[in-house]
């Protein structure tokens, strides 16, 4: 394939129709390439730089608000790219020769841009980890991926607050001249994304849609980053009235947890109703040393079990950074972190209490090494409902499990996964129901 597209627009109709999910779910209807990512690479005027317009004054709500001055699109050498899925974004902008800093939240998907860049010929085929794109590179999502940063590309994330986490780290690290252009599906697009970026951007303008596509721009940062002799710390005040800190930490009453959220965290600050229900008969679960909470989240049951068994070795893992970052700092917060990072951790060995890992389901773990596994499965990939993701899990888990082990599950009642706990993992028992949520124990 020829992967030398003169633009970044000939690119992506180049690539698209090759781009996969894997390793994350794929079925018909589940692409990895949409008319949404089309339109914001072509609405950023990387191939065609805009003229400068005649502008009228900024009047009425956000959503309808108009720039108060002339533009015009600067050249970019470096651009900023924020919640690709798979590729869809950052390989046609690298294909064109821009240097592109990209933040994924999820593991699987910075996993499939880089097979994808294999296979459209990019870049030479090898073991996923060693692939190495040229002019590209992964962050975190920090201060320091856009710092200086005069273009961010996005697709708009589903939570509010995961938008206004990285509207707030834009606002207060890029150049004040950043362009910010943010698109996705009408359908799950919301009029209240306009007001979150107007907290931070004194410019917020909704293009028409495309496609069945819509693209939202935002410029002038409400905010500017203190020098670092004076950067707040987690616990100051919002640089600005209106503003969020994040993570976020509020205190349950009913378990005693504190919980921290960064914005793309699962149920935020709270406990969302089934993992309460799990908790609810965690005092029923094996008194286990070798404990691993699959799909993390915020860490809750990581740290619950933790507290309840301080000599127990408790791994939480997700493929979701915000999750991760979230975990670590709830675990820190309730006084039970043992370690953190992307490196594999196994269960075996290790000092008690919780360590949390990015992973894609538990593909660091070895077999056979773990007493107790807890999950709480999603059921949706992105924003698209799908039954595939619970049955890798459970496949996962039982690989993980020594024989004897047990894993504890809270599912939603109507899915009906005891069948596939019982294939998959063993002799399955239900521990508790109530009108939404079933917890079954399986033994390996």
């Amino acid at each position: 394939m020829d992967s030398m597209a003169s633009t970044v627009r000939e690119a992506f109709d180049a690539f698209a129709p090759h781009m996969r999910r894997r390793p994350d779910v794929e079925a018909h209807d589940l692409v990895a390439a949409d008319a949404s990512d089309r339109l914001i690479l072509e609405s950023a005027g990387l191939d065609h730089p805009e003229p400068a317009r005649e502008t009228t004054p900024a009047i009425g709500p956000p959503e309808r608000r108009i720039p108060a001055t002339s533009t015009t699109t600067a050249p970019v050498a470096r651009v900023v790219v924020v919640g690709d899925r798979y590729g869809a974004l950052t390989l046609p902008l690298a294909a064109a020769n821009f240097r592109v800093h990209v933040h994924q939240d999820a593991l699987t998907g910075e996993r499939a841009a880089r097979l994808n860049a294999v296979a459209v010929g990019l870049v030479q085929a090898s073991d996923v980890a060693s692939i190495v794109v040229p002019g590209v590179s992964w962050h975190p999502l920090d201060g320091d991926l856009f710092a200086g940063a005069t273009l961010v590309l996005m697709q708009l994330p589903r939570s509010l607050g995961a938008l206004d986490e990285i509207a707030g780290l834009i606002a207060a690290h890029a150049d004040p001249a950043v362009r910010v252009v943010a698109g996705g599906r009408v359908k799950h697009m919301a009029p209240a994304m306009n007001g979150v970026l107007a907290r931070h951007f004194d410019t917020v303008t909704a293009d028409r849609g495309v496609g069945k596509s819509r693209v939202l721009r935002a410029s002038a940062p409400r905010t500017r980053v203190r020098p670092a002799t004076e950067r707040p710390g987690p616990s100051a005040r919002p640089a600005h009235p209106g503003a969020l800190t994040w993570p976020r930490t509020e205190r349950d009453e009913a378990t005693g947890l504190t919980i921290c959220a960064h914005g793309a965290a699962f149920a935020g600050a709270g406990v969302d109703i089934g993992t309460r229900l799990l908790l609810s008969v965690l005092d029923q679960a094996p008194d286990a040393s070798r404990v691993i909470d699959l799909g993390c989240g915020t860490g809750i049951l990581a740290v619950s079990y933790a507290r309840a068994h301080p000599d127990a070795r408790v791994i939480a893992t997700d493929q979701s950074a915000a999750a991760v970052a979230s975990a670590t700092a709830t675990a820190i917060a309730n006084g039970v972190a043992a370690g953190s990072g992307s490196a594999p951790h196994p269960v075996r060995g290790g000092p008690p209490g919780v360590t949390v890992v990015r992973d894609d389901a538990l593909g660091t773990q070895s077999d056979a090494s773990a007493d107790l596994i807890m999950l709480n499965p999603p059921f949706h990939s992105g924003a698209a409902v799908t039954a595939r993701i619970a049955p890798r899990l459970f496949a996962d888990a039982a690989r993980v499990l020594r024989p004897g082990g047990e894993l504890w599950c809270v599912w939603n009642s109507h899915l009906r996964y005891r069948p596939q706990l019982e294939a998959s993992v063993g002799a399955t028992r239900q521990i508790v129901r109530d009108p939404k949520f079933t917890v079954t124990a399986s033994v390996r």
